[in-house]
C-alpha cells in the first residue's frame, strides 16, 4: 500500500500557515510592547530629576534656615567647612557666621541634572534668590516643561 499525501504537491502545508500566524502574532505583540520600554530610560531620568531637585531644594532651605542666607554657590551645600559668604533675599552677599553652619547639607558631590547632564540652574539675583531649576530645555514625556519642575 502506498502512503497517500493529504496535501497536493506545490501547495503550502498546514505547518507553514501555522508558522506564519505565530510570526504575525509575535510581530503584533512586539509592536505593542516595545514602545513602552523605549521610553523607560527617559522616564527614569525625569524621575531622577524630580528627586534630585527636591534634594537640592531641601538642602538650600536647611542652609538658609541655619545661616539666615542662601548659598553663594550650590557647591557650598556639599562643602565640609563653613563658607564665608551667602546671599540675603535681596541678592546681597553677606558674611556667614561659621557657628550657624551645620553642613554639609548634601553628602558627597552635588548632583547634576540627569536630563541635560549639566549643572542645575541656580538663581542668585532678586527676587528669585536661592531658586534651583533644571538646566534641561524642552518638555518631558507628559508635555510639561522641565523649567516647571
Amino acid at each position: 500500500m502506498k502512503d497517500e499525501c493529504i496535501y497536493e504537491e506545490g501547495t503550502p502545508s498546514l505547518l507553514t500557515y501555522q508558522l506564519m500566524i505565530v510570526i504575525v502574532i509575535m510581530a503584533v505583540l512586539a509592536a505593542i510592547i516595545i514602545p513602552k520600554f523605549q521610553d523607560q530610560s527617559r522616564r527614569s531620568k525625569e524621575a531622577a530629576l524630580k528627586s534630585d531637585l527636591s534634594q537640592v531644594r531641601t538642602a538650600i532651605a536647611t542652609f538658609q534656615a541655619d545661616t539666615g542666607f542662601y548659598p553663594h554657590l550650590l557647591s557650598d551645600l556639599a562643602a565640609t567647612s563653613a563658607p564665608t559668604q551667602g546671599y540675603d533675599s535681596t541678592a546681597t552677599l553677606q558674611s556667614i557666621t561659621a557657628a550657624n553652619w551645620h553642613g554639609p547639607y548634601i553628602t558627597g558631590s552635588l548632583p547634576t541634572d540627569p536630563v541635560s547632564g549639566s549643572a542645575f540652574t541656580y538663581t542668585i539675583t532678586a527676587p528669585g534668590v536661592g531658586n534651583v531649576a533644571s538646566s534641561a530645555t524642552g518638555n518631558d514625556l507628559a508635555g510639561s516643561a522641565f523649567s516647571t519642575y
